[in-house]
């Protein structure tokens, strides 16, 4: 669980939603309200929890206080559009614009929209009237209060304790990729295994960011740099170690020597399993420095398994150091303080246009298609229940930028949803009208929606089912037809969301594919920029935060990249997504393990860093032109060097490393060329100049 759940954020926000129910019905229950009124209290404080998420509590306070705002103008419009049946249809598709055009502006605006959104929607499930908006809104204004009750008093987010959680969630993932490692070197190595040392090694990179995102909030700004320094250099000895249990599983190892080296792996993962705050103590150890030395050792003659048990040294040791900085131990450290980004050198965050005609527009536009759609299908199959084909149709665009997205995440809301009619009829079968039981089994539900929201759509969807027909048996008003409506709206919602993002301005997945490694691409030629000059001497900046910037641009583009990569998409274009995912990948291991390395003026007068980063950068443009316009890719040619590989007359160990880390690098960019059709020519061109405007 706490692998799954780093820092048990989800944990929090899923209770949030449920303690924030309780103290709301709490209050409302002894006021004798309607169970109506009682319920829209319950669902403001549900949304609430779920849906505010402002990394500051001001801005969480400020939400909320929108989010009642904004929540009165829903319940106000639901009510009327209850009174005046043709009204109600109209109100909704047109909040659909609003909610999901919304998004644009951030975490404020998603949670700002899914509130509105919601709060119509179950305003017309529970079919409020005008008479009954006085107490809506108060019961509003109760669910919002216990939800910042829970929020900011009974269940606050502490940093310190967070931190904990998600280093010991990291220590679990590290001891999976090392356990799988063994399995996979054990196995001899096949698909299987092959394919959950790369799941362990992306789980780990999560926690990774996590834990950087995390530190500046518990341990300064100064040492969150100096452990992000330092978790790198761990998530880049993991990937060594999977990378070396991979070339070891193919020599010809003695059965003694792979049951050796297996045994090793596992006793290791038993270090790692401690809990993180004892890990500088275990450096200690007889066993731990035994490990080192074996590790570490240089033979004349090299023996089979020499370089897995180095990569596992090497590990230890890179692990030990992150958690004595994490514990505040700062004596393994460099004297010198982290570069710091130069006065003016960081580019102001765009200001988010109001009104712009792009992909965000595009998805509202197709979403008020798709809603209008869902309303005359709904209104075919229930025109009482029609309500349900719109709702699905919103949490389909809900985050969803291209066609692609849209359709998978309608199958995994339908498929949600067939498994969820069942859960519903066997939970009402159960509960049998116990109003009590019934109350109970919503607030599960409550809790496992909220829980897996942000992991699986499809356990979402079957938590959403299975809790409406709770809540029909609540009110009275449960029937097994009712199940088989709401499946049949459902179909109805997805079909005319995916009809409306295939037929409406479709925003194909290839293109925003492209769209954002183009931002992945600008993302490693600044990289590039700032660490040639870090490493010349002539910058000192913190090219540790351009290298997880461009992380976060790889994370966007396999959010993108996923509706080619799903295995519902047999076509070709599933080969094709996984290459480029790779490829970028790739580059972006080889920028962090660059960042990790680089020190000021490291490799000054060395002619062998301006060739190279010359010829990357060269490349990297030419790959951003193509991007704009991949009809020119046969216009284009990328640059290969030829001679020797860099580095190879570096005269220290460090400076070797980083480029290799640059040769590699220079390689990775190069394997983009085949997904464009750019052909490659040797060269000896002289290096190309780097210091381009900014604004490039």
């Amino acid at each position: 669980m706490a692998a799954s759940d780093p820092g048990f954020v989800r944990l929090r926000v899923a209770a949030s939603a449920v303690l924030g129910i309780a103290v709301a019905v709490a209050v409302l229950l002894p006021a004798g309200q309607p169970l109506t009124i009682t319920l829209v209290g319950a669902i403001a404080a549900m949304m609430a929890a779920f849906t505010v998420n402002d990394p500051t509590p001001v801005g969480q306070a400020l939400t909320l206080l929108l989010g009642l705002l904004a929540g009165a103008v829903s319940l106000t419009s639901a009510s009327l559009g209850n009174d005046v049946p043709p009204l109600d249809g109209v109100i909704f598709v047109l909040l659909i614009f609003v909610a999901v055009y919304a998004q644009r502006f951030g975490p404020r605006g998603v949670a700002l929209g899914s509130i509105t959104f919601f709060l119509f929607f179950f305003a017309m499930f529970l079919g409020t009237s005008l008479a009954q908006v006085p107490a809506l809104l108060a019961a509003l204004a109760v669910g919002i209060a216990a939800n910042a009750l829970v929020r900011f008093l009974l269940l606050p987010r502490r940093p310190d304790r967070e931190l904990l959680r998600i280093r010991r969630a990291f220590r679990a993932r590290l001891a999976t990729v090392i356990s799988t490692s063994a399995s996979y070197l054990s196995g001899g190595g096949n698909d299987r295994t092959r394919r959950q040392l790369r799941k362990a090694d992306s789980r780990l990179h999560e926690c990774v960011l996590l834990i950087e995102d995390t530190a500046e909030d518990v341990i300064g700004t100064r040492a969150a740099g100096m452990l992000r320094r330092r978790a790198i250099e761990v998530e880049l000895a993991v990937q060594w170690l999977s990378i070396t249990t991979r070339r070891t599983c193919v020599e010809e190892l003695a059965p003694e020597i792979r049951t050796e080296l297996v045994a090793r792996l596992r006793r290791f993962r038993a270090l790692i399993e401690r809990d993180p705050r004892d890990l500088p103590l275990i450096s200690d150890t007889e066993e731990f420095s035994r490990m080192l030395v074996e590790g570490s050792s240089l033979r004349e003659r090299p023996q089979p398994g020499d370089e897995l048990r180095r990569a596992i040294a090497e590990l230890a040791l890179a692990d030990v150091n992150a958690q004595r900085v994490a514990e505040r131990d700062y004596s393994v450290e460099l004297a010198e303080s982290e570069p710091v980004q130069e006065p003016g050198t960081s580019p102001e965050r765009e200001k988010t246009r109001i009104f712009a005609f792009d992909n965000q527009t595009r998805s509202a536009l197709q979403a008020v298609v798709g809603g209008g759609l869902a309303v005359l299908g709904g209104e075919l199959i229930s025109p009482q229940r029609w309500y349900w084909a719109v709702l699905t149709v919103f949490v389909v665009f809900l985050g969803s930028s291209t066609a692609g997205a849209t359709f998978v995440k309608g199958a995994r809301r339908l498929g949600g949803t067939i498994v969820g009619i069942f859960g519903g009829a066997l939970s009402a079968l159960l509960v049998g009208g116990n109003q009590p039981a019934t109350i109970g089994l919503i607030l599960v539900c409550v809790f496992g929606m909220v829980y897996v929201s942000r992991v699986s759509q499809t356990a979402m969807a079957f938590f959403v089912t299975t809790m409406l027909g709770l809540l029909y048996s609540l009110l009275g008003t449960f029937s097994y037809s009712v199940l088989g409506v709401r499946l049949a709206e459902t179909a109805v919602g997805a079909l005319a969301g995916v009809l409306a993002a295939v037929l409406i301005v479709p925003v194909r997945t290839r293109a925003a594919m492209l769209d954002d490694l183009r931002d992945v691409l600008t993302g490693l030629r600044e990289f590039l920029d700032r660490a040639t000059g870090l490493l010349a001497g002539t910058e000192n900046v913190n090219v540790i935060e351009l290298s997880r910037d461009l992380d976060r641009a790889v994370g966007r583009l396999r959010a993108t990249v996923e509706p080619l990569t799903h295995p519902v998409n047999l076509s070709a274009r599933r080969d094709y997504g996984w290459y480029v995912l790779s490829g970028v990948e790739a580059m972006a291991f080889r920028a962090r393990h660059i960042a990790a390395r680089a020190q000021p003026g490291l490799l000054h007068g060395q002619p062998a860093l301006y060739d190279l980063a010359g010829r990357i950068g060269r490349n990297v443009d030419t790959l951003i032109e193509i991007t704009h316009d991949p009809s020119s890719a046969g216009g284009h040619v990328l640059l290969r060097a030829t001679g020797e590989p860099p580095g190879e007359t570096a005269p220290e160990i460090a400076q070797r490393s980083v480029l290799s880390s640059l040769g590699r690098l220079d390689i990775g960019v190069l394997a983009l060329g085949p997904a464009f059709d750019v052909p490659v020519r040797d060269t000896d061109e002289p290096a190309v100049t780097l210091n381009r405007s900014r604004s490039t």
